[in-house]
This record gives structure tokens, sequence and C-alpha cells, in this order.
């Protein structure tokens, strides 16, 4: 009997991470792009700058699923005037209450000068208690490592950022170390 090739599974196969420290906010996620057990791409940008420069983002998940939120969140953050939290939960809402937004398979964290969120498609947005917040196949290993150097160093944020990621790579079969850092 014929059996039907395996679906490809897009998973949150990447690593995006945020640090708040000493009155600025650095974002970062490194470049790998896989399609089931294949890279296909080394390079991607998993990072945005929205909202005139003032607001950072990034994704973990499907592109075109983080396309679409990312687009609709910007439109919220127009409507929110900037306000990074009333549009994150409201992005929350629509995105678990949509019936075509309900499908889409992405994580989001988002930052500002005064706060950085973390959205999800289950209608949670959580603000961090410590300022480190971390999304994607690697995040776990990447917020461990940005933790134990904000409490260890004295390095900031994009340069804690780095680091956690270099160490997440070494780790993580889903991070690769072509980096792209965003800082406000």
């Amino acid at each position: 009997m014929h059996k039907a090739p395996a679906a490809v599974t897009i998973a949150n196969v990447t690593t995006i991470l945020a640090v708040r420290s000493g009155g600025s906010v650095a974002l970062g996620g490194d470049g790998q792009v896989t399609l089931g057990n294949t890279v296909v791409k080394h390079n991607a940008i998993k990072t945005r700058r929205l909202h005139d420069g003032k607001v950072l983002a990034g994704f973990a998940g499907g592109t075109a699923d983080a396309m679409t939120l990312l687009d609709k969140f910007e439109g919220m953050l127009k409507k929110a005037q900037g306000n990074v939290a009333k549009a994150a939960v409201e992005l929350a809402k629509e995105w678990r209450t949509d019936r075509f937004l309900r499908r889409l398979e992405s994580l989001l964290l988002v930052a500002d000068k005064e706060r950085t969120l973390l959205i999800s498609g289950q209608g949670d947005v959580i603000e961090p208690d410590d300022g480190v917040v971390g999304i994607g196949s690697g995040g776990p290993f990447a917020v461990a490592a940005a933790r134990a150097l904000v409490k260890h160093t004295k390095l900031g944020p994009a340069e804690i950022v780095k680091e956690a990621l270099e160490i997440t790579a070494k780790i993580c079969i889903y991070t690769n170390t072509q980096f792209e850092i965003e800082v406000l």
C-alpha cells in the first residue's frame, strides 16, 4: 500500500530574545529558517521596527502568519496612538476570537521604551517580571543565559542579547549565529 509523504511541520523553530536593562531594551533573533529538518535559509530577518522606529517586534512561527500579525499589530498601534499595551491586548483579543486569525501559528515579542510584551494566539499578553523574555525553540535557553548575564555582568542589553543568542546557537539546532539585534 502506498503511503502519502509526511507533512512538513513548521513550528516555532527559531530564537527571539528581548532584554530590558539600564533604561534601554534590545530585541534580537537568529536568521535560520527551517522546513522540517532541513535548513532552507540562513539570514532571515525576524525582527522589525514599527511605529516610526519607536517599537521593536520579533516573531517565531510561520512567517506568513507572523507578517499578517505584525501588520495587524502595527495597525492597532496606529489606532492606539503608539500605546503598545493597548495594541497588544487588542491584537490578542482579535487573534483569539477571529476565525481567520485564530488559525495563525506564531508568537510575537514587542517592546517600546516602557514595556516588553509577549503576545500569543491564546489571548496571552505577558510582561516579564525581570525584563527578559524569549520565544521560539531556543527561547528557554536564551532566557536562561540572558538572566545569568544580567545578574553577573555589567553588559548592556544589546551585548546580553548577542551573548545569550551565541550560547543558544551552541545548544539549539534550530538557532544559528546570523543575528539581527535592534535597540531602543
